[in-house]
C-alpha cells in the first residue's frame, strides 16, 4: 500500500490528481498543430500558420510530454515517494526525502508558473494576441490554455499542505481514504 507517514487531506489528494488535467488541454491543443492543423492561427501574412518541418513537430511533442511529466510531479506531494525516494533512483533510493527538498523547488516552480502564465496571457483577451481566423478558434485556444493559469496557484496550495503535513504538526488532518 502506498501510504504516507501522516494522512493527506482529502482536498490535497484530489488537487494533486487534478493538476495534470489542468495541463492536458493545452497539450492536446498543441498536438493538433503536430498533426497538420493550423488550429485557426494565422501567420503575419494572414495565411494559416503551420509548424515548420519535423524539428518543429518534435519540439512541440517534447514540450507537451515534458509539461505533463512536470505536472505529474505534484503527485509526489501526496504520495509516499514524496517522503521516501523510490529505491530505483541511484544514490538516494530508499532514503527519506527532506521536506525542504520538495518544498523549495515546488514553491519556486509554483511562483515561476504564475509569472510565466501571467506574462503569456497579458494580451490574451485583446486584439494584441495571436491572430486567429475566427473567434471560435481563439475561444478554443483560450479554453485549452486558461487552466494553465491555475497550475501555479494550485501547486503553491498543495505545497502549503505538504509543509503542514511534513514540517509543522497540525492538530487534525483529514485522511485520504
Amino acid at each position: 500500500m502506498n501510504t504516507t507517514e501522516r494522512p493527506v487531506p482529502r482536498w490535497a489528494y484530489r488537487l494533486a490528481h487534478l493538476i495534470p488535467f489542468m495541463v492536458l488541454p493545452s497539450g492536446l491543443w498543441r498536438l493538433g498543430l503536430v498533426f497538420g492543423s493550423s488550429m485557426g492561427m494565422l501567420d503575419p501574412d494572414g495565411n494559416a500558420a503551420r509548424l515548420a518541418g519535423a524539428g518543429g513537430k518534435v519540439y512541440v511533442v517534447c514540450l507537451t510530454v515534458f509539461s505533463e511529466l512536470v505536472a505529474l510531479t505534484a503527485l509526489g506531494m501526496v504520495s509516499r515517494w514524496g517522503e521516501v525516494a523510490p529505491r530505483w533512483i541511484p544514490l538516494i533510493g530508499g532514503r527519506a526525502v527532506h521536506p525542504y527538498a520538495a518544498i523549495i523547488p515546488a514553491t519556486l516552480g509554483g511562483l515561476s508558473l504564475i509569472a510565466l502564465w501571467t506574462y503569456a496571457f497579458r494580451n490574451a483577451y485583446t486584439d494584441q494576441f495571436i491572430p486567429f481566423s475566427s473567434t471560435g478558434w481563439k475561444v478554443l485556444m483560450l479554453t485549452c490554455y486558461t487552466p494553465l493559469n491555475l497550475w501555479g496557484p494550485a501547486l503553491l496550495v498543495l505545497t502549503w499542505a505538504y509543509y503542514r503535513r511534513r514540517v509543522s504538526a497540525p492538530a487534525v488532518v483529514a485522511s485520504v481514504r
